[in-house]
């Protein structure tokens, strides 16, 4: 199919538009961005690149995507940027591509990224996540499936933000939080289980209270965090949900909040 293209934008002869694509008046597309089907630039939309954009990606205004990274350390090496398919980026959202030669910022599928929001260098951020206003992630942040940052979070660098977990707004996050937990404050500390958002998900209620059992000896008994995680590690028929909360909290480096 064929691309609608604004006459007041600007293509650069050295990107890619698949087909289906619209490109909104007083957009600019840079060398180097490869752009799937059916995506959708609103007006004054930046892309630069290199950027692999996916399919059916929406972009509104003002929104700049591509750009190379903030890092004082980079020095014009070729570094890149990767999205996955349906995602939508609200009002003035930011993406910077990776730092280290051929390193590269990777976002995936059906992620909602609302006004302001910046993912940084070297970020990985996965599938079916919520950015609200003013989401900003630091460089090197791993963001798992399902999370969801609340309005104005910031979060440190190299921290990592857990499957299913949510950070009220406001929050300054400078530790890990781990998955299917509610974080919140400044510093962010872990103040129950995302109970609502895990039964939103369709998680059993039997699993649920098995993470509701494991946020209790984690944060409310008397054990440090080697000796809970040893006894939830006694406990039989873990299931991955469990299994992924022990592996995500073991191999933490930051600490968890």
């Amino acid at each position: 199919m064929s691309n609608d293209i604004h006459p007041t934008a600007i293509v650069d002869s050295r990107a890619e538009l698949a087909g289906d694509v619209v490109i909104g008046p007083y957009s600019i597309i840079g060398a180097g961005v490869r752009l799937g089907k059916g995506c959708q630039l609103h007006n004054h939309v930046t892309l630069a690149g290199p950027s692999e954009i996916g399919e059916r990606n929406e972009f509104f205004p003002y929104a700049s995507i591509g750009q190379r990274t903030q890092d004082l350390k980079y020095a014009g090496e070729p570094t890149y940027l990767h999205i996955g398919d349906d995602n939508t980026f609200r009002e003035f959202c930011t993406v910077n591509r990776g730092t280290a030669p051929e390193s590269r910022t990777v976002i995936g599928n059906h992620g909602n990224f609302l006004a302001y929001s910046h993912i940084a260098h070297d970020c990985i951020v996965g599938n079916h996540v919520i950015f609200s206003n003013n989401g900003t992630l630091a460089g090197h942040v791993v963001v798992e499936d399902y999370a969801i940052l609340g309005g104005l979070t910031a979060v440190h660098q190299f921290c990592r933000i857990g499957a299913h977990a949510i950070t009220g707004g406001c929050s300054k996050v400078i530790q890990d939080v781990p998955p299917y937990m509610v974080a919140d404050g400044n510093p962010a500390k872990v103040r129950m289980v995302n109970t609502t958002g895990l039964s939103r998900r369709n998680f059993a209620p039997e699993v649920i209270s098995r993470i509701k059992e494991a946020h209790r000896i984690l944060y409310r008994g008397e054990l440090n965090r080697s000796q809970a995680l040893e006894r939830i590690r006694t406990w039989t028929d873990l299931g991955p949900e469990l299994l992924h909360l022990l592996e995500f909290i073991e191999s933490s480096e930051r600490g968890i909040s």
